[in-house]
């Protein structure tokens, strides 16, 4: 019995999260009922594709500034922006595949902190990666944004679960 009571609380609230209010000329509030359909990715054979399954691309983005770059020829300079810029969205993969370390370390005397200092390391190995855009951004910096197929994250990660085992 309390399995029904649950199904019907349920699908009230269903019914519920359907509905809208509009308030018409008057003021007086009119209910109307909306229902948005999601879209499905489905297979040839029009079986929906589990969440699981599906493939998509990871990306990331890269900044560095001009000015900051070493070298006193303008050219130059930019071209270790884009460089740098380029270096910075492959660390943000590398973070994306396979996490970041973090060393956090907080020191706390008479109940006050006194020190809090982080340091973080990501290490890894990136390939197949795409540039998407490379592009300046305001008048001193650029943005670099690569992508990253589902199918060579999985490799790469199968690939460093592998290593991983065979150290222990």
């Amino acid at each position: 019995m309390r399995i029904f009571k649950n199904l019907a609380v349920f699908g009230g609230v269903m019914l519920l999260a359907g509905c809208t209010m509009t308030m018409g000329p008057s003021g007086q509030g009119t209910a109307a009922t909306s229902v948005q359909e999601p879209e499905v990715e489905t297979r040839i054979d029009r079986r929906p594709v589990p969440v699981v399954e599906r493939r998509s691309a990871i990306r990331a983005t890269g900044y560095a500034v001009i000015s900051v770059q070493s070298s006193d020829i303008a050219a130059q300079q930019r071209l270790l922006a884009i460089r740098a810029s380029k270096l910075d969205a492959y660390r943000g993969l590398t973070e994306q595949v396979y996490g970041q370390y973090l060393d956090a370390t907080t020191t706390v005397a008479d109940m006050a902190v006194m020190s809090d200092t982080f340091r973080t390391q990501v290490e890894g190995v990136i390939y197949g990666a795409k540039v998407v855009s490379i592009a300046p951004v305001g008048d001193d910096t650029y943005e670099t944004t690569l992508s990253l197929d589902q199918d060579v994250v999985d490799d790469l990660r199968a690939l460093y679960l592998a290593t991983m085992a065979s150290r222990s």
